[in-house]
């Protein structure tokens, strides 16, 4: 494909946030920096979206000026170099940035959801059920997320956890699935229907126009898709750049 389709480019844009520095890559911090870096400029560079740093971490990382940092916190971390740009935390309330928050929707006050959707064992991995309900409650409050853990891959498939020889196998949820659910939730999609979507195996049933998107016969224009990703599906952490890459391209979604 020498084109990139306008809902494609909407749906993948800046999507993507680099954890390098957390299982299963568990990269050092000099190796993570430079991935980022390298990513950065290279032609996918428009799919990524924010460095995640450990509060812990950040007096030893050198942020280039053109970095955009997303820091884990436990509690409110005072003064920041400007390159950080949102929180995250296991509180349920809003800091001094905008901040995502791991912590049940219910609680949630003045900052963004952060939804777990994988893990380094299958029991880690949510139930599709239970991450629709998430999407489809996070949609009726009008509450923006992200996700982290486990969405290596466009499409919902069975995969290895983790990159050691005997890693174990589970069927893992697609970012592709995901944040096309999201969309589709932010426009009114019933929670069944969005658990469909998230069960969806086969590329084949999505379609990518530059007017807009479409998976089985349910429609989203362009538009739409920019909109749900504006407001609503911000993005996911991955501790891969590589992996989502290589399997968009090998899809023939990326040239």
């Amino acid at each position: 494909m020498a084109r990139i389709p306008g809902s494609l480019k909407a749906l993948l844009s800046h999507l993507i946030d680099y954890a390098g520095l957390f299982p299963p890559a568990a990269l050092p911090l000099p190796a993570a920096a430079a991935n980022y870096d390298g990513f950065l400029a290279s032609p996918e560079g428009w799919l990524l979206n924010r460095l995640i740093l450990p509060a812990a971490r950040l007096p030893e990382a050198r942020l280039e000026g053109n970095w955009r940092v997303s820091l884990l916190v436990e509690e409110e971390p005072g003064p920041l170099p400007r390159q950080v740009e949102t929180l995250e935390t296991k509180l349920a309330r809003g800091l001094s940035l905008p901040t995502y928050c791991e912590a049940p929707l219910a609680q949630i006050e003045g900052a963004y959801a952060k939804v777990r959707t994988g893990g380094l064992t299958p029991e880690a991995i949510p139930a599709s059920d239970q991450v629709a309900g998430f999407l489809h409650q996070a949609a009726a409050r009008r509450l923006p997320f992200k996700a982290t853990a486990g969405l290596h891959h466009p499409i919902r498939g069975l995969h290895a956890l983790t990159y050691a020889a005997d890693s174990p196998r589970a069927p893992m949820h697609g970012f592709v699935n995901v944040f096309a659910a999201a969309a589709f939730a932010w426009q009114g999609m019933d929670r069944e229907e969005i658990v469909d979507l998230l069960n969806e195996s086969r590329p084949s049933a999505f379609e990518f126009l530059d007017e807009g998107m479409r998976w089985r016969a349910h429609n989203l224009s362009t538009a739409q898709v920019e909109a749900a990703r504006r407001d609503f599906a911000h993005s996911f952490g991955s501790c891969s750049l590589a992996e989502p890459i290589s399997d968009l391209r090998a899809l023939g979604w990326l040239p």
